[in-house]
């Protein structure tokens, strides 16, 4: 007689087991120095804040992963930062979108799965050779068996 219930999943259909519809692309990966800011179209000067933001992200921990492409994209947005300091403000929303794709926030590194190794730098504080278990809970010690009094 066959078992009670519906007969199981087939294994490659179970949750957890599915494969990605989409299979991914692995691209080798070649690190690009950042660029230059270029001149700005016409007589205009980059603003001072355009060219402090560009810096911040020449030395932002996500510029190691940026490639050429990347730079590429980020000297795009630095013309539209520019237009945001410069006074358009129309160019805020067009601005936080890209910058959104590097993860320039909190929240955008969470979306992006982001995240600083916090772990190397507190294993590194971490004193060496701490106390064992027993140095700081002392010596496991048995209870009396039930109905014996103890000595107290």
């Amino acid at each position: 007689m066959a078992g009670r219930g519906p007969a199981p999943k087939d294994p490659k259909r179970r949750a957890g087991h599915s494969k990605d519809p989409h299979p991914q692309t692995v691209l080798r990966f070649e690190l690009a120095e950042p660029p230059d800011l270029p001149d700005l179209p016409g007589d205009s000067d980059w603003p001072a804040r355009t060219l402090a933001w560009w810096e911040m992200w020449k030395a932002s921990p996500q510029a190691e992963h940026f490639s050429s492409t990347d730079w590429d994209f980020l000297l795009d947005t630095a013309v539209v930062h520019a237009r945001l300091w410069s006074g358009e403000m129309s160019a805020a929303a067009e601005l936080r979108l890209r910058v959104a794709k590097f993860g320039a926030t909190p929240e955008d590194r969470a979306r992006l799965r982001m995240q600083f190794a916090q772990a190397d730098e507190a294993d590194s504080k971490r004193p060496e050779g701490g106390r064992s278990a027993r140095e700081r809970r002392g010596v496991l010690r048995a209870l009396p068996p039930p109905g014996e009094a103890t000595g107290g």
